[in-house]
C-alpha cells in the first residue's frame, strides 16, 4: 500500500537516493530543497527552507490539503561548520542547530497533529554516526546531531499510545555532496590549530570521497517502512559502526587516542 511521504533536503546525497528509492517502489513522495526548480525528477518537489517556520507549516497544510495526509515524514536537510571551538563565532554554532536541531523539530511539530488525528505515523531522522563521536573540529556538527538523537528517543516514547514511531538512522561514511555544503571556518596559518585542522579535514575529504553508495541508506529505509516495528536506531556504515561498539568496550581516554590516530 503506498505512503504520502515528505522528505526534506532531496536536492542530493541521501534525500536524493531515498526519495527516488521511495518513488520506485511506489509511494507517494513528495521532496523538498531551497529551490526545488533545480531538482530533475520524477516525483513532486517543492521549494522549502526549513529555517522558515512559517513557511514549512504552510507547505505541510498545502500537502495535506492536496494528499489528505502524511504517512511518513524523513528529515534529511542539513548544514555542517567546521572549526575550533575556540575560535568559532557562536553565530556559526547556532546556525547549524538551527538547522539540524530545531527545523527539524518545527517540521516534525507541523506533522504531528494529522499524525495523531490517523493515529499512525512515521518519522525517521537521518542523522549521524558524528552524533555517536566527538570528532576533533566537528563539534557543532556531533552535538547538533547527537542532540536531535536523543530528542527523538523521547518523541518516541511520547508518542507510542497514538501508533507513531521515531526512527533514527546514523550513517557513516558514504559518499554524499556533504563536502561541498560544508562550511569551513577561516583558519590562520598562525593559529595554533592549523596544522591539526588541515590535517582532519584532509583525512575526513579522503574517508567520504572513497565513502560507501549513499542507495544503501535509501534501501534501508524501505526496509524501515515496511516494518511493523523499527528499531530506534539504526548505524550504517562499515568500519565506522563498529567504532561505536569499540567507544562502549574501552576506556574513554583510549578511544580518544583511536580517534585522534584516525583523523590525524
Amino acid at each position: 500500500m503506498s505512503k504520502v511521504i515528505l522528505i526534506t533536503g532531496t536536492s542530493s546525497g541521501f534525500g536524493k537516493s531515498i526519495a527516488e528509492k521511495l518513488h520506485s517502489s511506489g509511494h507517494i513522495v513528495i521532496g523538498t530543497s531551497r529551490n526545488a526548480d533545480n531538482i530533475k525528477s520524477d516525483y513532486l518537489t517543492m521549494s522549502l527552507n526549513i529555517n522558515d517556520y512559517e513557511m514549512t507549516k504552510q507547505l505541510i497544510g498545502e500537502i495535506i490539503n492536496n494528499h489528505g495526509k502524511i504517512d511518513i515524514l524523513i528529515n534529511n536537510a542539513g548544514i555542517n561548520i567546521t572549526g575550533p571551538l575556540e575560535s568559532m563565532e557562536i553565530s556559526d554554532i547556532k546556525k547549524v542547530f538551527e538547522t539540524n536541531f530545531f527545523s527539524h523539530l518545527n517540521v516534525i511539530q507541523s506533522v504531528l497533529p494529522g499524525m495523531r488525528l490517523n493515529r499512525s505515523g512515521l518519522i525517521i531522522n537521518i542523522t549521524s554516526i558524528a552524533g555517536y563521536l566527538g570528532l576533533p573540529f566537528w563539534g557543532a556538527y556531533c552535538a547538533s546531531k547527537a542532540s536531535f538523537n536523543v530528542i527523538a528517543e523521547s518523541l518516541n516514547i511520547e508518542l507510542k499510545k497514538f501508533n507513531i514511531n521515531v526512527v533514527n538512522i546514523a550513517p557513516g561514511d558514504y559518499k554524499t555532496e556533504i563536502l561541498s555544503n560544508r562550511v569551513d571556518s577561516s583558519i590562520a596559518t598562525s593559529s595554533p590549530y592549523h596544522k591539526e585542522y588541515i590535517k582532519v579535514i584532509n583525512s575526513v575529504n579522503g574517508k567520504m570521497e572513497h565513502g560507501r553508495n549513499p542507495n544503501e541508506v535509501a534501501d534501508l529505509v524501505l526496509k524501515i517502512i515496511e516494518q511493523k516495528n523499527p528499531k530506534i536506531n539504526y548505524l550504517v556504515g562499515g568500519f565506522l559502526e563498529k567504532k561505536i561498539i569499540l567507544k562502549s568496550l574501552f576506556p574513554d581516554k583510549f578511544f580518544q587516542k583511536i580517534i585522534m590516530k584516525l583523523y590525524n
